[in-house]
């Protein structure tokens, strides 16, 4: 085993109370090296834990197995360093994936990287948009305002040799303040997920579900209900975008979903076409026959996908009322 690898066996092995001290004389780079022979250590056999312990204190007390991984050593370490400190390490060690903090740059989507830099000065974001992929860098660049892009790619073309101590400070910087940012926006509402989840039930078990949320935490069930994006929804689209989603959707997909709408639905999309179009269209429905409530839900789902797939594509904006509620992809 290396030297790291048999620093957190015992580190392991002493748990928290005994090892706090130990933990406490290490730096921030000592720290990071042990934590991740740490998370990737695996299980480590009594035998081998025997013959470590006894080469490091002569006797072992009490022989057994370990495991080292992520979730033991996220509790093991927040028990013993502050919680800014345990996300940055664990950050570093699970990813963004990369070696250095430049590789790991690479790595992030370029929207978020932009976002990040662009309350940078024009001259730090020269320097990091250098030493990362050129192909990255474009993506980045023509997500940043016009002008400080334009400013960034000047100050990249007078750009001379960096000094090591300025590249590391960035660097620092990029640890501290960014990777730590970026697990901090990881975290997101169980709210939203549970949405999400909602969002692809069929109507019957929504309504099941939801009901029996509504009996135990009516508070949790509205927020929800709130968050979720709706065949009804639709129904709050521009013009504009209305006219992108009839562009883009199947005609017989049309005709299904809007076979088990309400009126003011069908109404909505069908004062969006031409007479002859919205006659063809109600022909269609009523060809259709009867149709499950299942077939229904599907259709309607797969237009709401197809909604959410072009507000992610910025091509419509789609809404669940007034301005503050619109959702952004």
């Amino acid at each position: 085993m290396t030297g790291p690898q048999r620093a957190a066996v015992i580190l392991l092995i002493l748990g928290e109370e005994h090892g706090r001290v130990i933990w406490q004389e290490f730096d921030d780079e000592e720290i990071r090296i042990i934590t991740r022979a740490m998370a990737e250590l695996g299980t480590v056999d009594s035998d081998q834990v025997e013959k470590l312990m006894l080469d490091f204190v002569g006797r072992l007390s009490s022989a057994g197995a370990i495991t080292g991984s992520f979730d033991r050593t996220i509790s093991l370490l927040e028990k013993i360093l502050p919680s800014d400190q345990v996300a940055l390490i664990m950050e570093e060690i699970r990813g963004p994936a990369g070696r250095n903090m430049w590789q790991k740059l690479g790595n992030i989507d370029a929207v978020v990287l932009a976002n990040f830099l662009k309350n940078e000065y024009p001259q730090t974001i020269a320097v990091i948009l250098s030493r990362i992929r050129p192909d990255h860098s474009a993506n980045v660049l023509r997500n940043l305002p016009n002008e400080l892009s334009i400013e960034v790619v000047s100050r990249m073309l007078r750009m001379e040799s960096v000094q090591k101590e300025a590249l590391d400070h960035i660097e620092n910087t990029l640890r501290t303040e960014f990777v730590s940012t970026l697990t901090q926006t990881r975290r997101r509402d169980p709210h939203e997920m549970m949405a999400e989840i909602f969002n692809g039930f069929d109507r019957q078990t929504e309504m099941r579900f939801l009901a029996a949320l509504d009996a135990t935490n009516q508070e949790s069930a509205e927020r929800i209900r709130a968050l979720m994006f709706t065949f009804e929804d639709l129904g709050k689209l521009d013009s504009a975008g209305l006219q992108t989603l009839m562009r883009q959707v199947d005609k017989d997909m049309l005709a299904r979903a809007l076979k088990g709408a309400n009126e003011e639905m069908r109404a909505f999309f069908l004062g969006a076409m031409s007479q002859r179009a919205a006659k063809n269209l109600q022909d269609d429905m009523q060809g259709l026959g009867p149709l499950r409530l299942k077939e229904v839900d599907e259709a309607q789902m797969k237009m709401v996908t197809l909604a959410k797939d072009l507000a992610e594509k910025g091509e419509i904006i789609i809404s669940k009322g007034n301005a503050e509620d619109e959702l952004v992809y």
